[in-house]
């Protein structure tokens, strides 16, 4: 169920590519998000207020903190997107699935199995195949390349501090402190709004689907799940956003699109017939669930 969730969260992740590239076009980056994540958080905070009331001092804290990574990650990269092409951006962006492995074995000294490094850099190599259509480090590059990391430090202290019980509220928690961390950024030059009714259609959608669903949906997979292998089926999104690009954005379906999301599907295959524990595993290589239950507040 938590590999399900997390390809549906990639899955609605790649349906939102190409409608954010329309709306940044009229409505700043850092504008956008802030009108996005304080919606999904006001909802969020009305349905799930016991939830969050719930947390513990902690939880808040973890939660505070993980929202300002996400936040902060969100504005680069979408700052960045306005400043690189779609293909590169989206590229450059899911290197988080090898940076994820490579952050846990050096911050968390995680002992991280040959398999994920395997299935880490074949999905590297089939998102370059899918995506990659000349390259060169520029300013938009560059953000970009800093928000992956900073993704990736995201799904690692996802995947050592959620848990299934505070799942709900750690999601809130973040939505709130990334609408605070949008808002604070957007303030400055003033909040611009969409001005068309297809406009505010597609800020809704990412706002309640890709905003706050997502947003609970990976919180509770992570809670199940490794980091790294997270991020390996999260490497899903630039496969689901050519294929929404072929269904609904008018483009033809090609033989890097078959062979770089082969090569995806293929590394997420390996990561999830592979053995799930081994006898020497240990406590940051397996979903710290247990761990986090028996753990004081």
């Amino acid at each position: 169920m938590a590999t399900f969730l997390l390809i549906i969260v990639t899955m609605v992740w790649g349906s939102t590519f190409f409608l954010i590239k329309d709306l940044v076009a009229t409505v700043p980056a850092t504008d956008f998000l802030a009108v996005r994540f304080t919606i999904a958080a006001a909802v969020m905070a009305l349905v799930f207020w016991r939830h969050l009331r719930a947390l513990t001092r902690r939880e808040v804290r973890v939660g505070v903190g993980l929202g300002a990574i996400y936040g902060v990650a969100q504005i680069l990269q979408t700052i960045g997107l306005a400043h690189t092409d779609a293909s590169v951006s989206g590229f450059i962006t899911g290197s988080y699935v090898v940076l994820t492995p490579i952050l846990a074995a050096v911050i968390l000294r995680d002992r991280i199995p040959g398999r994920v490094w395997t299935a880490a850099f074949l999905a590297m190599a089939g998102i370059g195949v899918l995506s990659l259509r000349g390259f060169a480090l520029g300013y938009g590059e560059l953000l970009t390349l800093v928000a992956a990391a900073i993704y990736a430090l995201h799904i690692i202290g996802l995947g050592r501090y959620a848990s299934v019980h505070s799942a709900v509220g750690l999601a809130t928690m973040q939505a709130i402190v990334i609408a605070v961390v949008c808002v604070v950024a957007s303030v400055p030059g003033g909040i611009t709004v969409p001005g068309t009714s297809g406009g505010w259609l597609s800020l809704l959608y990412m706002a309640l689907i890709s905003g706050a669903f997502c947003l609970w949906a990976q919180t509770w997979a992570q809670a199940h799940l490794t980091a790294a292998r997270a991020a390996i089926v999260m490497a899903l999104e630039p496969v689901f956003a050519a294929l929404f690009a072929v269904l609904f954005g008018g483009e033809s379906l090609t033989s890097r699109m078959l062979i770089g999301g082969s090569l995806v599907v293929s590394a997420m295959y390996l990561v999830e017939l592979a053995p799930r524990r081994r006898p020497r595993a240990s406590a940051a290589q397996d979903p710290p669930v247990e761990a986090l239950h028996h753990e004081a507040p």
